[in-house]
């Protein structure tokens, strides 16, 4: 009998000891509830205690990152045309005691709850955003503004929104070609513009390349100018000089470069009285050797 209290008395104490720790790691959370209601929290990864006996019992989660991925939604753009929206949601359980309180700790409902908060802030933003600003420039901005604005929502659940992801937003068909036709005309347009700005900027240039080549020509003018009337008054000098020495020598070398210039062609036919002036030198004795 004596055996028999002791093991008993042994598995009590088993019970006892069993049931007054809990373990956390570093993936949980954890609430400790006392008959029912909850105690504490905030509990840090490791062995904690408790009371025996279920007076107290823990209550875990998952404190990783979670993921609502569902099908595509159809929403309505500041144009009132339907676009089907495939995004996904990075989110975790931040208050465990006010996610149970909230949801009775069913991720299912919290899920749930989460979606509607995402879809009424999508259409909120899309009321006021055309399909070409959600499919090209302001994407980024969306997802940061559905994040942010997310959080204020479901603060009070016990919850963080970590980030919102729009996946891909598809057009229905008989919106699609107008679309594309409208992004393409933008296109066309910024194009136009930058060619216009090019050309003018060229414009540009050609005056100012225009005008430094007029003054260069001017000025490669004035200076021939100058060097051929220096060359001239030289080469007249040198004519004076050369006449002065010896005139008849000097009119009789110019004849006959004028003879070289006038009878250098082999075709050449000049119609000329014989006393005529250009002749002086072929009907003259002056200079013949004796």
């Amino acid at each position: 009998m004596t055996s028999k209290m002791l093991a008993v008395a042994l598995a009590i104490g088993l019970m006892v000891a069993w049931t007054s720790f809990f373990v956390i790691d570093e993936r949980q959370l954890a609430i400790k509830f006392q008959l029912g209601e909850i105690i504490g929290s905030e509990f840090q990864p490791g062995l904690h205690f408790m009371k025996p006996l279920f007076i107290n019992n823990v209550r875990k989660f998952d404190k990783r990152l979670l993921t609502l991925d569902t099908r595509p939604e159809r929403f309505l753009t500041g144009e009132k045309k339907n676009v089907l929206v495939d995004f996904f949601v990075k989110w975790r359980i931040k208050d465990p005691a006010t996610y149970f309180t909230a949801f009775g700790g069913d991720q299912h409902q919290a899920a749930t709850r989460l979606l509607q908060i995402i879809n009424n802030s999508l259409q909120l933003e899309f009321d006021h955003r055309t399909i070409v600003q959600l499919v090209s420039s302001e994407r980024s901005e969306l997802m940061t503004s559905l994040t942010s604005k997310g959080n204020e929502e479901v603060a009070q659940f016990g919850v963080e929104i970590v980030d919102v992801r729009i996946k891909q937003i598809e057009l229905p068909e008989d919106v699609r070609n107008s679309v594309f036709e409208r992004m393409r005309a933008e296109r066309e347009r910024i194009a136009r513009e930058h060619r216009a700005q090019g050309e003018e900027t060229a414009k540009g240039i050609r005056a100012v390349a225009e005008r430094e080549r007029t003054v260069i020509l001017a000025e490669a003018q004035r200076d021939a100018e100058t060097a051929r009337g220096e060359g001239d008054a030289r080469a007249t000098e040198i004519y004076a000089k050369a006449y002065g020495q010896d005139p008849g020598f000097y009119e009789f070398y110019r004849s006959m470069n004028a003879y070289r210039e006038a009878l250098d062609g082999k075709q050449n036919l000049l119609v000329l009285q014989p006393d005529s002036e250009f002749f002086k030198f072929f009907n003259s004795n002056a200079g013949k050797q004796p």
